[in-house]
């Protein structure tokens, strides 16, 4: 749930540098690791705590039905099984899904894959998770510098964040993603690939036994406009957010814009809760985000979560907030 792309400067626990997260500049040209191997899975430079990043932006990527990708047969195969094992069809998943059975057959044709939010609806119904049926897809969007965030983001059971500029990254869609971007110093091809990234993770939303997210948002996010005119990217993104709100996963508050100072107002950050019981934290800021360790300071932001929660709309109330702010960008 990071707010910004992996382009800055990490900080992980006391004078560990590393290249992995961050909203603005240019992606690093090397990725200093610590004795020249990158972190086993699910720890950070031998910290245990595996961190969760903090506010990334998740969007729906819009690719075609018949994007070709490097090892798509071997997705293939892994969709064919699985279809075969819940006694599936291609006609009986496009029954499903609700699209023509020509599109379904594509699926399980040759280097073919579905589009993100069909690979969900698909994962759910053969009972498995999308990571497991589209490995391959997921993994290749994905920043090199920012793949060991996205391992650890994937262990974790719980992911709770409070952000006060940004619609939380887990919730996004593409065009929002895009405008958060919009004059950084980025090609279009790499901003293609942040935004790939962004969508991969949020199919964590979407798996057998997904994480609980809560996510805090301050109502100025969500009254901001993205972009110049761009009354209709937040109605989609309000709207977005909303349906989002309404996964069995997802919980989604609202602080109130008339709200007076609260501790909110320091900044976004993320309580990562790990199967072991751990907890960890992701704080951002303009030049590097940090990974948070330190039990004493975890409780810091233990306490600053309590009051900013204290703050917020219920969940019934936040949901009729966020319909109510749709509804105002006509």
């Amino acid at each position: 749930m990071q707010h910004g792309d992996p382009l800055r400067p990490v900080r992980i626990g006391e004078g560990v540098t590393r290249s992995c997260a961050g909203r603005t500049g240019r992606p690093p040209r090397r990725t200093p690791v610590e004795g020249g191997r990158p972190p086993p899975t699910g720890a950070v430079l031998g910290i245990p705590c595996r961190v969760v990043t903090g506010h990334e932006h998740s969007v729906r990527l819009c690719l075609r039905d018949t994007r070709d990708v490097q090892g798509g047969d071997d997705m293939n195969h892994r969709l064919i099984a699985a279809m075969a094992q819940a006694g599936e069809t291609a006609e009986s998943l496009a029954g499903q899904v609700g699209v023509d059975p020509k599109t379904a057959q594509r699926w399980i044709s040759p280097g073919r894959i579905p589009r993100p939010r069909r690979r969900s609806q698909i994962a759910g119904i053969v009972g498995r998770d999308v990571e497991d049926l589209w490995p391959a897809v997921l993994k290749r969007r994905e920043p090199p510098w920012f793949r060991p965030w996205v391992e650890i983001e994937r262990e974790a059971v719980a992911l709770r964040g409070f952000e006060l500029a940004w619609v939380p990254g887990l919730l996004q869609t593409e065009a929002y993603a895009r405008a958060t971007l919009a004059g950084e110093t980025l090609s279009p091809s790499e901003i293609d690939e942040l935004v790939a990234a962004r969508v991969g993770r949020q199919a964590i939303l979407h798996r057998l036994r997904p994480p609980m997210v809560v996510a805090v948002v301050d109502e100025t996010a969500l009254r901001r406009p993205a972009t110049r005119n761009g009354h209709a990217l937040m109605r989609e993104q309000c709207e977005h957010l909303a349906a989002c709100a309404e996964l069995p996963c997802v919980q989604v508050q609202v602080v109130p814009a008339g709200t007076p100072v609260y501790p909110g107002m320091g900044g976004p950050f993320i309580l990562a809760e790990m199967p072991d019981g751990a907890r960890v934290s992701h704080v951002d800021g303009q030049v590097q985000a940090q990974i948070i360790a330190e039990q004493a300071d975890i409780a810091t932001l233990e306490r600053r979560w309590a009051r900013i929660v204290g703050e917020a709309l219920p969940r019934a109330a936040s949901l009729d907030l966020i319909r109510e702010v749709a509804a105002s960008w006509t």
